[in-house]
């Protein structure tokens, strides 16, 4: 079984619309489950007055009753307050670092509006919406994901999630960082967002996704489109203004010796237990059993109060790039979307590994699973 996520809508189009499809039926759909993760997306330091205006809700046109999925596909709608595409101006001067030029030479214009429209991180609502739906079937399966930030601008604000993930997910909800770190860090990094806002800035950062629960085996090793590895990294490096990922030490594995650095396999209960965590729970493309846990790079933001030089593309003359309302920094909203983004394709693993038509059977399918492995793996000479 496939689970299938399709986005489509402009920034500032009459809505944003999602199709889900691949979620068993009687899986649950709360609608404030979803509007929560959507609200939580709207908020964070360093947001521009477009998430003021926008009030995200979900709405739903197929695929779910009574609070609870079909098992068809589920369609699902975010509507635009600010909905002004016809009228907004063409963008004849592309913004470095945007998708505005190279989307336009992509497809011969000399306006790059359409290009705007679609490439803004105002899709990601969409995105956030479907990963909602995502997490909730993978929460039935005892699977907990979460994302927050752990830098921005160049202050660290990490701290370890811990294996409550829920009761993590309340502190970060509670920082407008949607951050965990200490309140020094916080207050350092506030000092930054408000600096670079005065000077017309942008800034970067690094956000975490860890998720627990995960049974071990998803992905697989016999191709590289197979991998848990490959589906992960393709889903964080999609999300807009991200320029690179990593799985548990990532880069870091560089400065280490093998000694050092590889997890220790040791007897334990269940299965064998490991003397670290240093491979982010992926081992070979496939799940191990540990904490899963991701790392996703943001850039500074391509749009500037004090624009950079670009050029006109109908006369190819130099000028101003052009300036669009934006963000200090995303990175606060980015610990959400890459949440999502990973809810959907752990689940899309979940799915092609375990299938089942209802709940009942993947449920059934992942215990069975649990059950061979400690049969196999266990407690066998102990």
């Amino acid at each position: 079984m496939e689970l299938l996520v399709e986005t489509a809508g402009e920034s500032h189009g009459a809505a944003l619309t999602a199709i889900v499809a691949g979620i068993p039926a009687g899986s649950p759909v709360a609608e404030a489950y979803i509007n929560a993760r959507l609200k939580a997306r709207q908020g964070g330091a360093g947001a521009s007055s477009r998430q003021k205006t926008e009030r995200d809700e979900v709405l739903f046109g197929a695929g779910v009753r009574d609070g609870k999925a079909t098992g068809n596909p589920i369609a699902l709608q975010i509507l635009n307050r600010d909905k002004t595409y016809e009228h907004l101006p063409p963008v004849h001067t592309p913004r470095p670092g945007h998708a505005d030029l190279a989307g336009a030479m992509n497809r011969g214009l000399t306006d790059a509006r359409d290009i705007v429209e679609r490439s803004s991180a105002r899709e990601t609502a969409a995105r956030v919406a479907a990963g909602a739906i995502a997490a909730q079937f993978l929460e039935a399966l005892g699977i907990h994901v979460l994302g927050h930030t752990v830098s921005v601008g160049g202050v660290d604000l990490h701290a370890e999630a811990g294996v409550d993930l829920e009761a993590a997910r309340a502190r970060r909800d509670a920082s407008d960082l949607h951050a965990l770190g200490s309140p020094d860090g916080h207050t350092e990094a506030l000092a930054r967002i408000a600096a670079a806002k005065k000077a017309g800035d942008t800034l970067g950062g690094i956000v975490e996704v860890v998720a627990t629960g995960v049974p071990v085996g998803l992905g697989g090793h016999e191709r590289p489109e197979t991998k848990l590895s490959t589906g992960l990294a393709a889903a964080l490096m999609g999300v807009q203004a991200v320029k690179g990922t990593e799985i548990g030490l990532g880069f870091r594995c560089t400065g280490l010796k093998g000694s050092e650095l590889h997890d220790t396999i040791l007897p334990g209960e269940g299965r064998p237990a490991r003397g670290g965590n240093n491979a982010g729970g992926i081992e070979g493309g496939m799940s191990n059993g540990e904490a899963i846990v991701l790392r996703a790079a943001m850039k500074p933001l391509a749009t500037l109060r004090e624009a950079l030089p670009s050029v006109d593309l109908r006369t190819g003359e130099a000028a101003p790039a052009r300036i669009e309302r934006s963000d200090v920094t995303a990175v606060p909203r980015l610990a959400i979307v890459a949440e999502s983004v990973v809810a959907i394709e752990l689940a899309r693993h979940v799915r092609r590994r375990f299938g089942g038509a209802h709940l009942d059977e993947v449920l059934a399918a992942i215990a069975h699973h649990r059950a061979r492995v400690r049969e196999t793996l266990g407690t066998r000479g102990h």
